[in-house]
Parts: C-alpha cells; structure tokens; sequence
C-alpha cells in the first residue's frame, strides 16, 4: 500500500492555549499545596476538570442546589445553554478579569470563582436570561427568586447585561426587567436599578460602557446613563446622566468630570465637586 505524507497540523490548526484558564489550574494548584485541609473543595470545585466552563457551571449549580432543583439538573441546563450560546465562554473570562483587575481584593483570578458571590450572581442571571429567551421563563423566574434567597441579589431574567461586569460585594443589588448593562460597568452593593412607578414597557435603566454605580445609589426610570459617567455612592438618580460625568446628591446632580479613564476600570469613588 502506498503512504502518504500527511503534514503536521500548521500552527494556524492548533488551538490557542486558553491562558486564563491555565492561571486558574495553576492557583489551584497552589492553594493545594498551600492549604492541604481545602484539598477536596479544590479537587472538586477545580482540578477535577478539563475547561473553565464546566468549573463556572459547578460553582453556579453548586450555590443554587436544592432538594427540589437539585444542582445536577441545574448544571444539565447551563451546559445546555454553553453549547446553544458559545458567547457565554469569553462572558465567563471577561467577568473574571473584570474582578481580577479592578478589585484590589482579588489577588488571584480563582478567587471569583470560589468565593465571591456577585460573580455566581452574574453567571445565575446569565443562565436564567438564556432561559427567558428560550420562553422557558418560570425556570427562570425560579432562578431570580432562588439567586435572591442565596445570594442577596436580585436580577430580573430579562435584563440584559455584557460583558467584563463586575458586581462589587453585590448584597443588595435589585435590577429590573427592561435594564440594559453594557460591557465593562462596576456596580457596588445595594444599587437599585429600577422604575419609577406602575409604568410598562421600556422603564428601566441603561447603563452605558466604563460606568460605575457606587454603593446604595438608585438609579430610576428609563434613563441612559452616559458612557464612562460616574454614579457617587448613596445618589438617587432620576434623570439622564450625560457621558463622563459624576453625579451625586438626593436627587443627583452633575458635580464633576469622571475623568478620562473609565470609572468601571479605575474604581476611584473620590471627586472634585464644581463649586
């Protein structure tokens, strides 16, 4: 029989390294060494398996078990979901980074991961809007109320949400139906994007790129927020918020420039008010 040369694959055929990834088993490695009593959590949260996804599904799947969902029909669903919509993949790692880089409590990319809650929330909502979407709304609704009851974050399976979000502490947080969250926005705990009444339709808040809603601030109505605008913390804000402005008071208004870099990434809550 004649052979043939079958050429390698180029490099262009090769899969990329997925590096977040990679960090990730390696922290987890490390914390094995480190902490032999958290071995087993590791192994089974971690190490025991072969892509980032399945470890944010474990995580998801694992905080909302219950008797009645139990987190093996939860991680059915999500793995469903992955495959319908790829997109989430880079959602799940944009949102780690979001953490990583912005939070100067995150030392290592794993720890959203394993122990903060706002970033379970965010991947929870994820899989209840796929649901929404597919019309299979009372799974997701069970998804909102459960999420709440475990988490302390309220999220209507509608709302729309990008990518590289970071939800800050995130006990308290509320967010409404028609809410729209673009890419890269930080919001702190006990933010309420909400209406302003009984009202149907569009009611809900838009929250542009780069922006930061501080702590306990209200957000009301359906108002845009600008791109790169920052939200000072305890603000009730009830009417447009132009681009890279600060805003803050009861009601909010216009006391500074948010600066050039966006608030969402820099995190800095301090500014000169306009005398």
């Amino acid at each position: 029989m004649a052979m043939t040369n079958t050429p390698p694959p180029t490099a262009a055929a090769r899969p990329l390294p997925d590096l977040t990834w990679e960090r990730i088993r390696r922290e987890a490695e490390q914390i094995v060494a480190l902490e032999p009593a958290l071995a087993s959590f590791i192994y089974a949260s971690v190490l025991s398996y072969s892509r980032l996804e399945d470890v944010v599904i474990h995580r998801v799947a694992s905080c909302l078990d219950h008797a009645e969902v139990p987190a093996d029909l939860l991680r059915r669903t999500y793995e469903q979901a992955v495959v319908d919509q790829p997109g989430l993949a880079q959602m799940f790692r944009a949102d780690i980074a979001a953490v990583f880089e912005r939070d100067p409590a995150s030392g290592r990319m794993l720890q959203p991961l394993l122990y903060f809650k706002g970033f379970a929330a965010i991947q929870a909502h994820r899989l209840a809007h796929w649901l929404w979407t597919h019309q299979r709304r009372d799974f997701a609704a069970y998804l909102q109320s459960r999420t709440s009851t475990v988490l302390g974050v309220d999220i209507h399976p509608a709302a729309r949400f990008g990518r590289g979000i970071m939800l800050d502490h995130a006990t308290g947080i509320v967010i409404g139906e028609t809410a729209v969250v673009d890419d890269d926005v930080s919001i702190l705990q006990g933010v309420t994007l909400g209406g302003t009444g009984k009202e149907t339709g569009e009611r809900h808040p838009k929250i542009h790129r780069g922006v930061m809603i501080g702590a306990g601030a209200t957000v009301l109505g359906n108002i845009v927020i600008g791109e790169g605008a920052r939200v000072a913390a305890g603000s009730v804000v009830l009417h447009p918020v132009p681009a890279h402005k600060t805003v803050a008071g009861v009601p909010a208004r216009v006391v500074g420039d948010a600066g050039k870099d966006p608030p969402a990434r820099t995190m800095d809550q301090i500014f000169d008010p306009v005398i």
